[in-house]
């Protein structure tokens, strides 16, 4: 953890969805206190109709951002991460920031477990980097 997953609809070169994951575990480092080795990043193309966002009018082709991560951090962390995430989306692939909502998950840190690590902790600001 974390695992930021991101539903697209459309496809995307590999050096464009390789640049977004760089940026994001960057991102989601500097923001949230962390370490972006940490950091996974899933970048989901769905087929083509396979993602809308609905409201007044007809449905629009959308994307979604899910952020699992670890809870501790503060509504206006998490606020300035899925802003900059937002950006991010909106910069290298040319998503509308109108149609990327980001949903956070927040888990126990012993809901993740790393081989050589075991079990996370809850994340504390005394492990800001």
């Amino acid at each position: 953890m974390p695992y930021l997953q991101l539903d697209v609809p459309d496809r995307y070169p590999a050096d464009s969805k390789r640049a977004l994951a760089k940026r994001m575990g960057d991102d989601y480092a500097r923001i949230m206190q962390s370490d972006a080795s940490l950091v996974s990043v899933a970048i989901r193309e769905l087929p083509d109709g396979g993602l809308w966002s609905c409201g007044d009018g007809d449905p629009q082709p959308g994307a979604r951002l899910m952020c699992d991560i670890r809870r501790g951090r503060s509504p206006e962390q998490r606020a300035a991460l899925a802003q900059a995430l937002i950006d991010a989306c909106g910069e290298i692939l040319d998503l509308r920031s109108d149609l990327l909502p980001v949903e956070f998950t927040q888990h126990a840190g012993d809901e993740m477990f790393r081989s050589g690590r075991g079990w996370s902790k809850d994340w504390t600001a005394n492990e800001a980097k």
